[in-house]
């Protein structure tokens, strides 16, 4: 451990390798690299509970809590600086306001950005929560909270614990419904967009189906 505060102290906590990290919170290199194999990435660990990292390696309960708690506050981190983004001008933008929602979730969940007409954020709205698979969505409630807001635009997404971002039938029936139900209160749905548990991004805009 001696060696990975040396590297803090010349080239700073961004030099450390994710292992090297991992070891900082449960103090032990050797375990944190096994860890980490185990686990298969450092994203993929992130999304274990304390009931699972306390099996994983003879980790145990106090230093599984610690990894867990590490990982929250890191989503947290993430969530708030999210939050500095004032203006959606992009698909980008909205993908960098919106991904740290969905890390770490085992669960399929929708949000919606409601927009002014000069792209300001007005709220990020948490509006299903469901299964591994799928969550229900009621686009009456977008458009109701759009109208209680006064929002003119709005943006969709939900994420694919499965890891793969390319849009289902359900989920393209459910942008027409979405874009339709808006076009009649003026509301322009400028994107739905898909994250996915490995990284993977998809935008109906960006694939031309909007």
């Amino acid at each position: 451990m001696k060696d990975v505060r040396d590297k803090i102290a010349l080239r700073g906590v961004g030099a450390l390798t994710d292992a090297e990290l991992l070891a900082l919170v449960i103090d032990d290199a050797p375990l944190a690299t096994r860890l980490l194999e185990q686990a298969g990435s450092l994203a993929a660990l992130s999304r274990m509970d304390v009931s699972r990292l306390r099996m994983a390696e003879g980790l145990g309960l106090a230093r599984a809590e610690k990894v867990a708690a590490a990982a929250e506050l890191g989503r947290r981190f993430a969530r708030a600086e999210s939050q500095r983004v004032e203006s959606v001008l992009s698909s980008e933008d909205a993908i960098r306001i919106l991904r740290p929602h969905f890390e770490g979730l085992a669960r399929e969940e929708c949000r919606v950005l409601f927009l002014t007409s000069s792209n300001r954020v007005v709220e990020c709205m948490l509006l299903s929560a469901g299964g591994v698979q799928a969550t229900v969505v009621d686009h009456r409630l977008i458009i109701k909270r759009a109208l209680e807001l006064l929002a003119t635009q709005i943006i969709v997404a939900h994420n694919h614990p499965s890891g793969s971002a390319s849009p289902s039938e359900p989920d393209c029936a459910l942008t027409r419904r979405i874009k339709e139900s808006a076009a009649l209160f003026d509301i322009v749905l400028l994107d739905h967009i898909i994250i996915a548990s490995s990284g993977e991004t998809f935008s109906f805009k960006g694939a031309g189906m909007l």
